[in-house]
């Protein structure tokens, strides 16, 4: 049976044993039931318990590209979806199947698949359930990377996408619905914008039209945000951001809540109607409630084969284990941060939702209470001059293409990550020709604000340079 291939996030081995001593559990004592244990319990022993063969207490890495077979038949049958087991390290390998049972149980979600990126990740998702001359709707406040993928490729493939004009307005989704529409698009916490997707008023549009709410949880993680709980169907992350958190792997993930009805309104036919690559198994009567993430794994990944190395996983377990921590960093150095440019008069703007003045202040309490998350944008006075400035004069912060960093990071928007689309699109993107982005990191507060500090003064500068310039008499016109 193909359900044979599906494995539910299971904390703990069957055996009972706990995971703190790996001693079976004495006659008549209570059973240890992972479903109560917390977070901060499950990003450390979600999906994996001492290795059977060695006793090894961390997570082995499985640097395999395969796995010996018993026999012909037992080959056979892994084949034929019949048996659970490994068969090659593209589909499916010892480290990367703990690492999707962990971040399902944080997510709340049936299962996940790990993939190479994040970028693999959306594209995936959308991929398994839209096809030639389907449609996607989606907010307009995105990644640049994914605003491409939408704009540009996506309709390559056949798929276009519609943005909506106000992701804060039931109407402006409803009114995007087409008959071939397969799924809604957001992202919880938008990059960088900062707005907060309202996602139970987002759900309820998307299942009143008989599709999925798929959002990109990167910037929040499930802990500041599960989507879930408030309807999303399936949640996408960048894992090189906060999951990973150090900067080190590149991978991203796909996590299935398994409660939407992939059969109700008939609009998936690749899940609903035989599959001839694997002898027309018809994966919603095969699996039910598994149907999305076992198409996604045995038919995407296996043909388009964005394979997550088993190292890059293992890096990825070493960052969920300490992501409360994390984040609880991430978010009170960001608020820090946030409050002290919103004090500047040469910050004119500053997008982060963990404000009072932020338009999206009360979607944030409601669905963040934690906190809105360490990437926040401000625009600068002086424009791009004063923008270039600030970023240069920085020592502390570091200038690159990421967030999710334990490390401060700092890059201008609309030159960067968003310069391929046109002025237009970033602005409908929240990215202004002065935005700067910020994604605040761990160190002492008192540090990166004085980084920040000599950021600005540079800044000033340029702008009392590029004013002295304009004031100055042409060469010509000095008289002799």
């Amino acid at each position: 049976m193909v359900s044979a291939l599906l494995r539910a996030p299971a904390p703990t081995p069957p055996n009972r044993r706990t995971p703190v001593n790996d001693q079976p559990t004495p006659a008549g004592a209570p059973a240890v039931d992972p479903s109560t244990w917390s977070f901060e319990t499950l990003q450390i022993h979600a999906g994996q318990a001492p290795d059977p063969a060695t006793g090894a207490r961390a997570l082995p890495i499985y640097q395999t590209t395969s796995y010996a077979f018993r026999d012909t038949d037992h080959a056979a049958a892994l084949f034929g979806l019949a048996e659970a087991g490994n068969i090659y390290t593209r589909i499916m390998n010892p480290t990367q199947d703990a690492v999707e049972q962990r971040i399902a149980a944080l997510e709340g979600g049936i299962g996940a698949l790990l993939v190479a990126s994040g970028q693999a990740a959306e594209t995936l998702a959308i991929l398994n359930i839209a096809s030639v001359g389907d449609h996607v709707v989606s907010s307009p406040r995105l990644y640049g990377g994914t605003h491409n993928l939408f704009h540009h490729t996506l309709p390559k493939m056949g798929i276009s996408v519609t943005f909506v004009e106000d992701p804060d307005d039931a109407a402006s989704w409803a009114a995007a619905v087409r008959p071939e529409t397969k799924l809604f698009y957001g992202e919880t916490i938008s990059n960088p914008a900062g707005d907060v997707l309202d996602l139970e008023v987002v759900a309820a549009v998307a299942h009143e039209h008989g599709v999925p709410l798929v959002v990109d949880n990167t910037i929040a993680t499930p802990y500041l945000i599960r989507p879930f709980e408030h309807g999303a169907d399936v949640v996408v992350h960048s894992a090189t951001k906060y999951l990973g958190g150090h900067g080190t792997s590149v991978a991203g993930v796909v996590v299935d809540s398994g409660r939407f009805d992939w059969a109700a309104s008939g609009r998936f036919p690749g899940l609903t109607t035989p599959d001839p690559s694997y002898h027309g198994v018809v994966f919603t009567d095969a699996v039910g409630p598994a149907a999305y993430l076992t198409k996604l794994r045995v038919q995407l990944l296996r043909d388009l084969g964005p394979a997550v190395a088993p190292f890059n996983a293992f890096l990825i377990a070493q960052g969920l284990e300490t992501l409360s921590l994390r984040m609880e960093r991430h978010v009170r150095n960001a608020q820090a941060v946030a409050e002290f440019l919103d004090a500047r008069d040469d910050v004119l703007s500053v997008n982060h939702a963990s404000l009072p003045s932020s338009p999206w202040h009360a979607q944030q309490r409601k669905y963040a209470p934690k906190g809105s998350g360490a990437v926040l944008a401000f625009e600068i006075a002086g424009g791009v001059a004063a923008g270039k400035a600030f970023v240069d004069a920085l020592v502390l912060h570091s200038h690159v293409a990421n967030i999710g960093d334990v490390r401060s990071l700092v890059i201008h928007p609309a030159s960067t990550t968003h310069s391929q689309l046109t002025p237009e699109a970033q602005l409908a993107s929240g990215v202004t020709p002065g935005l700067v982005r910020l994604a605040v990191g761990l160190e002492g507060i008192e540090d990166v604000l004085a980084d920040l500090r000599v950021g600005f003064a540079a800044a000033a500068a340029a702008v009392d340079a590029s004013t002295a310039l304009t004031a100055a008499p042409a060469l010509n016109d000095t008289p002799a």
